[in-house]
């Protein structure tokens, strides 16, 4: 439930409200506007009622408000201004229109240095690169595990650019937190619960990506986990979903920005490259995303996609990167942000 405060409502009657909604057995999660406190109150409903009367009787509370969707912290309801991550200066879901670039694994040094100098020039504000892969054979390439991760971070150091790369195990978790900037979790991982779980307890961003037969309710449940074991700070990412077609890698719903926009408060991405799987496709998919309210991309960029040891066929050369950076400016710009 929500409990809001009067607007001159003491420091003294704001910590009563918060001890008691923990005496309760209640985790409680403060958010301090412009001109009132409000108190959100998030845990075992079998209490509400006694908690509520309690509260409804208060000193300095003004109103105390059911949360009716099931996904509390991530719902507009508790959080009404929108979120905004700063990542090493970058503002993710605000005024600025945030790209993630790079390719789906780092193979080398040369090859993660070359993509990532590229795609900052291109106008990427960060760099993406995969050191755990989760694939379909066993047989693929896994990725080059924590030497991925420094060869990720000598990236970082030579460009300037935070990384992003994905957590596949709750017990590599703390490890890829100390290389990375912001820790993503993959659509085969999004009910992972256990390591939603973890990876809520490491105070950094944390990249959210929708899973291949995800409802949206379901989807946000999973950045529940997330923000209650305290990290707030979740992007989301849809990345297309399974359907009967086959003429693309996965169907992206388009739909979902729009939805995502209208029921939480954090930010929305898309991934053009995993949702065609063809990189020919990705320009449009990612100017429509652009104009449906998305805050952000992200896109895989290798500088010989033929030479890939995974997603060849989605990754954009620097080149195309680039001529796409510029023609989406526009597009940006018509939704009132800008790179």
């Amino acid at each position: 439930m929500i409990i809001v405060m009067e607007h001159d409502a003491n420091l003294e009657q704001i910590n009563h409200v918060i001890k008691k909604i923990e005496d309760f057995g209640y985790k409680s999660h403060v958010i301090k506007g412009v001109e009132q406190t409000v108190i959100g109150a998030i845990g075992d409903e079998r209490d509400k009622m006694e908690l509520k009367n309690y509260m409804e009787s208060s000193p300095g509370v003004s109103n105390v408000i059911e949360i009716l969707k099931p996904y509390k912290l991530a719902s507009k309801e508790l959080h009404k201004e929108k979120m905004v991550i700063d990542v090493n200066g970058v503002k993710i879901g605000g005024s600025q229109f945030v790209v993630m670039a790079g390719p789906c694994s780092v193979e080398s040094s040369e090859q993660i240095v070359e993509t990532a100098r590229a795609v900052k020039e291109a106008g990427a504000q960060i760099l993406r690169g995969g050191a755990y892969k989760p694939r379909t054979s066993p047989y693929a390439f896994q990725g080059m595990e924590e030497e991925g991760l420094q060869l990720l971070a000598e990236a970082r150091d030579a460009t300037g650019l935070p990384i992003v790369t994905e957590v596949m195990n709750p017990r590599e978790a703390d490890l890829v937190a100390r290389y990375a900037d912001i820790l993503q979790i993959g659509a085969r991982n999004v009910q992972n619960f256990s390591l939603l779980k973890e990876i809520g307890k490491i105070p950094k961003p944390i990249f959210l990506k929708r899973g291949m037969m995800t409802t949206i309710k379901e989807f946000l449940m999973s950045a529940e986990y997330i923000m209650s074991e305290g990290n707030k700070e979740v992007i989301l990412c849809e990345r297309g979903i399974r359907t009967f077609e086959t003429a693309t890698r996965n169907t992206l719903d388009i739909s979902a920005i729009p939805v995502l926009k209208a029921e939480t408060h954090l930010p929305v991405f898309v991934d053009p490259s995993h949702a065609t799987g063809y990189w020919h496709l990705v320009e449009t998919m990612a100017k429509a995303s652009v104009a449906a309210g998305a805050d952000g991309l992200m896109i895989e960029v290798h500088p010989r996609p033929a030479e890939a040891y995974s997603d060849g066929p989605q990754s954009l050369k620097p080149k195309k990167f680039k001529k796409l950076m510029d023609d989406l400016r526009p597009y940006i710009k018509l939704e009132g942000k800008h790179l």
